[in-house]
């Protein structure tokens, strides 16, 4: 049967993809890494030992900027799986414009630790400077989805998306943020220009994250 209705091509522009999974060797790991972190936590002479974002930042501890570079065996296990992670993220989104057999290989150049208590946050940011970051829940604490509490929250990149609203824009998913449940041992990874924060925390533990940038080159 022969129309005169054209072709129509279908192109996904603008994506931005996150990624989500669980740190397999969490269990085994979690009590040594909360370990060194709350010993270099005691260690540090202000509470936001990176001076980076200083008044962005409220009833947190944040420490320097190479945390993942630290030589201690837990740190070096953690640090590796992130990077092959981080590597095998870039190469499945970058797959069609990379050449042919051609494999990404990451490097986390930032990373810190959040020791976040009563009535802490992060306010609005993005990571300057680097392609993949990622956000690892080593104790969440009494942070939860269901009321908002901790949750980090990124938001629509795309700035006029919400700007009009109709049954033809349903797709858009217009609440113009994605908020991520804190669940123990869970890992997000997400591009660098997202814009996100994390929202009050009120709890009686605290809510300790471990966060991370990247770059990656071909190998």
């Amino acid at each position: 049967m022969q129309t005169d209705s054209p072709m129509i091509e279908a192109i996904e522009a603008w994506g931005s993809p996150l990624f989500v999974t669980e740190y397999p060797e969490h269990d085994f790991l979690k009590e040594d890494l909360l370990s060194y972190i709350y010993a270099s936590q005691r260690q540090q002479t202000q509470a936001v030992e990176s001076e980076v974002a200083t008044t962005a930042k409220h009833q947190l501890f944040e420490s320097k900027l190479d945390f993942l570079a630290a030589d201690n065996p837990a740190i070096m296990e953690l640090r590796r799986m992130l990077e092959e992670l981080i590597g095998a993220v870039a190469s499945q989104v970058n797959a069609p414009y990379w050449p042919p057999e051609a494999e990404g290989e990451a490097e986390i150049i930032e990373s810190w630790f959040h020791v976040t208590q009563n009535g802490g946050y992060h306010d609005v940011h993005s990571h300057p400077n680097c392609s993949w970051c990622g956000i690892y829940y080593l104790a969440p604490g009494d942070a939860n989805l269901t009321a908002r509490n901790g949750v980090n929250r990124f938001y629509d990149p795309r700035g006029n998306a919400d700007h009009y609203s109709d049954a033809g824009s349903a797709y858009l998913n217009q609440q113009g943020f994605w908020d991520f449940a804190p669940i123990e041992g869970q890992i997000v990874i997400f591009p660098s220009y997202l814009k996100h924060s994390a929202l009050p925390y009120f709890g009686e533990q605290d809510r300790v994250v471990i966060a991370f940038n990247s770059a990656v080159t071909l190998v």
